[in-house]
């Protein structure tokens, strides 16, 4: 790995380092079929870290997803391809070892994230991971003076060279890059990890493997008709106001959900709260924003957002939105 400037203030050498950081690192970038709930791995990649964010080994694999690869033109893994690349059920060994015992690092972790819990439940596994770090969540923590959020604006703050974006081993390779200068400045800073759980996949039960049957029915995974509520820590940020069309959502804001959505609820949710977003299950006058692909479908949501004059986005635009939450006010 090129050894870089770190263009944010460094750990000195007698500076302690904070007890409470994890004891090691596994960067990850996955590339995927798409983004909804059914969609596949294709490719993955780790880069294993010291506690100090030093590289120790990395790893990468293609993965068959036994199906069509999706956005060719971004990825550029064809079926062809992928047609010979050995399965996640062949890989998911490996890839536990790369992460175990490690803290999970992604930019946008959540959603690399239920992509490999997705993985795993298929294959009727736990991935042994307990903790991520998001990377976009760690920048706004630090404060770096960053235009977006985007994977190659924070590589090229730290004067990280992207050689093949949209490649999981390049993409990785750049995170790692620059999670280290970010990590050594949080390290100086004495300041607090935006560290989240992991919880266990909970959308999926009895999830037959990869080509048996279950109950009957075909292989694959059915949804469950239930599951657990889950509670999320409080927004820490004042509530602005309503969103105005044109101008960028801003952190503190209250965003609801109604209706069906291609990407899952749960991780549009992890990714509004992780952005700095309040969730709100239910619209009052204090909601922000309703999110909905069917304004007109009459739900209660979409009626109460009628009834007081609350902005309305269907799922696409939301997902443009979440690129570039503003800041809370006065922070």
């Amino acid at each position: 790995m090129t050894m870089l400037e770190d263009r944010t203030t460094t750990v000195s050498p007698g500076t302690p380092w904070p007890a409470a950081y994890p004891k090691g690192y596994a960067v990850v970038d996955v590339e995927t079929t798409g983004l909804a709930r059914d969609d596949r791995i294709i490719s993955a990649a780790v880069y294993r870290l010291d506690e100090r964010g030093e590289v120790e080994d990395h790893w990468y694999t293609l993965v068959n997803p036994e199906r069509d690869p999706g956005p060719v033109w971004i990825h550029g893994l064809t079926s062809e391809v992928l047609e010979g690349a050995p399965l996640f059920t062949d890989v998911a060994e490996e890839f536990s070892a790369r992460l175990d015992g490690r803290v999970l690092v992604a930019h946008n972790a959540v959603f690399d994230w239920q992509m490999i819990a997705r993985e795993y439940a298929r294959a009727k596994a736990e991935a042994p991971v307990r903790q991520r770090l998001c990377t976009i969540a760690l920048s706004k923590e630090l404060g770096l003076p960053l235009p977006n959020h985007k994977l190659e604006t924070l590589a090229a703050h730290f004067g990280v060279v992207q050689r093949r974006a949209h490649h999981a081993l390049d993409d990785a390779r750049v995170l790692a890059e620059a999670f280290r200068p970010s990590l050594r400045a949080a390290a100086a800073g004495n300041v607090r990890l935006p560290l989240l759980e992991c919880r266990p996949l909970t959308e999926w039960s009895d999830t037959p493997r990869i080509g048996q049957q279950a109950g009957g029915g075909h292989g694959g995974y059915r949804p469950s008709s239930w599951r657990p509520s889950r509670k999320r820590p409080a927004c820490p940020y004042p509530n602005p106001g309503q969103y105005e069309d044109g101008k960028p959502l801003r952190q503190g804001m209250r965003v609801a959900f109604s209706g069906d959505t291609s990407i899952d609820r749960e991780l549009l949710e992890d990714r509004a709260a992780e952005a700095g977003l309040h969730v709100s299950t239910s619209i009052s006058r204090l909601t922000s924003l309703l999110v909905t692909n069917d304004p007109d479908s009459g739900t209660s949501k979409v009626l109460k957002a009628r009834q007081f004059g609350t902005p309305v986005v269907d799922e696409a635009a939301f997902g443009q939105l979440l690129r570039d939450v503003a800041p809370a006010t006065g922070t």
